[in-house]
């Protein structure tokens, strides 16, 4: 019976690393669309949706199958629970790309960005790409210093979605209402998808210490601190007695 309920398990964090990498190639296609006017792989987002909601309801089905019939404790069950959270962010990761498709397949044949704005696009776009690969080896190994980088990196995408803010309210911003809205919509789609992928690191956090993030940091700072002043209090002693 052990030996099923570890399979199970398995299973489920399994499952969890297949719907990442199927986020990751709907948020791949979505750029290409994005950036290239291309309407083949917009519509390949659209097409991926229906895959991405099967992947989530198995693995929310073997989520609930566990808590009900196995009532997990301790670390299982923080991977069970922490499991169904993942599973919403990444579906909503998806759903974030097939926003930003839709927008490409919209203005199809032009390009949904003016060239000012493209660059800037181009740079969350590649930093939510990194973003959803270490998503993935943190889905693998569980490492806590692994999932707390994917936090650091979400603060440059956070910093390119405010610039492009202040420049669209600018009063020499040159472009039509209708360029505005794609361009402020679509920074914040970028923005969520990264906000998304560091609250699946963020579970990880908590997977593997049993500490939400924030509490975690708390904890680290204060072994840090008390680290540092055993040190000072050890390098006073050898001092007086030298």
């Amino acid at each position: 019976m052990r030996t099923v309920y570890r399979e199970q398990m398995d299973n489920l964090a399994h499952g969890l690393i297949v719907m990442c990498d199927h986020v990751h190639g709907m948020h791949r296609a979505a750029a290409k669309a994005l950036f290239d006017a291309d309407l083949e792989a917009a519509e390949s987002v659209l097409t991926s949706l229906d895959k991405l909601d099967e992947f989530r309801i198995a693995a929310e089905d073997r989520a609930f199958e566990l808590l009900a019939r196995e009532a997990p404790v301790a670390r299982d069950l923080r991977q069970v629970v922490s499991g169904i959270y993942i599973v919403e962010d990444m579906a909503r990761m998806g759903a974030l790309s097939v926003h930003i498709a839709n927008t490409a397949r919209r203005r199809h044949p032009g390009k949904a960005l003016p060239e000012q704005v493209e660059g800037y696009f181009r740079e969350m776009a590649s930093v939510a790409d990194t973003i959803t690969h270490d998503t993935r080896q943190v889905l693998i190994d569980y490492d806590v210093a692994s999932a707390l980088q994917v936090s650091d990196d979400d603060d440059a995408i956070d910093d390119i979605h405010s610039h492009l803010f202040t420049l669209t309210t600018a009063d020499d911003w040159p472009h039509t209402s209708a360029e505005t809205v794609d361009v402020t919509l679509l920074s914040r789609y970028f923005e969520r998808y990264a906000d998304h992928a560091v609250a699946v690191a963020a579970r990880i956090v908590y997977l593997a210490t049993g500490y939400k993030q924030e509490d975690y940091l708390r904890e680290l700072d204060s072994e840090e601190r008390r680290a540092a002043i055993s040190k000072r209090l050890s390098d006073m002693a050898r001092h007086f007695h030298s």
